[in-house]
């Protein structure tokens, strides 16, 4: 695996995000920069610049999307993921850990081991198709975020309507030697994620303090994680 100094980390956003708003408007970026790092933008399929296909079924394997549409330029990244960008990278890398160096999963946590109820995302989906209750205001924080800046209402509740995942086992984590740092607030609907991340042989985990879901990518305490990280 070539030296985690030497490879650019790619930045990938959260579902309903996109690199701009997600990882330069907090300067994330630019900070990488002033220690040296090599920042590179990716916008996931549904985003940004992106394709944004309304189908479902699109969007099933984003993992392997991913694997296919990292820089093809380098032959390892390191990767810092945020929700739907950790879910993704998350199986990109047990599919594919020679791809990766060190990476940072923020915005997920331990129910990447269990099997999604049988409704999903159905109350976001609801509140992103205007039929859900107003006081549902987990779906309707949702639904505002997805519905703010330029992003596809369609693609981004075709993602929401894509089959769920296959529940992972600790024993595809093994031998799984990259670098791997789990970060997760204290308040996000997202955790626990202790056991997402003592099930890497080297994972370590980071609590955000006061912080939700949304609230990660600016806290102060994410950046800094991310710089010594990366440094």
């Amino acid at each position: 695996m070539a030296t985690s100094e030497r490879n650019p980390v790619v930045l990938i956003h959260g579902w309903g995000g996109n690199f701009r708003d997600t990882w330069q408007k907090p300067g994330i970026d630019a900070l990488l920069e002033d220690i040296g790092r090599r920042p590179v933008g990716f916008n996931l399929l549904g985003h940004g610049e992106r394709e944004k296909p309304h189908d479902p079924a699109a969007y099933e394997n984003l993992h392997q999307w991913l694997l296919e549409n990292l820089p093809a330029e380098y032959a390892v990244v390191d990767v810092v993921g945020f929700s739907l960008g950790a879910l993704t990278t998350l199986r990109a890398l047990l599919q594919n850990p020679s791809r990766f160096g060190r990476v940072i999963l923020a915005g997920i946590g331990d129910g990447v081991f269990q099997k999604s109820p049988p409704e999903g995302n159905k109350r976001i989906v609801d509140a992103l198709e205007g039929i859900a209750p107003e006081d549902d205001t987990f779906a309707q924080t949702f639904a505002h975020y997805g519905q703010s800046g330029n992003n596809d209402l369609g693609a981004l509740t075709a993602i929401m309507k894509r089959s769920p995942s296959e529940p992972l086992s600790l024993e595809q984590f093994d031998g799984i030697t990259n670098e791997v740092l789990v970060v997760i607030g204290d308040k996000d609907f997202a955790g626990p994620s202790e056991k997402l991340a003592n099930a890497f042989p080297n994972g370590r985990l980071l609590v955000l303090k006061n912080t939700d879901h949304f609230a990660t990518t600016d806290s102060f305490a994410f950046i800094d994680a991310i710089l010594d990280f990366m440094a």
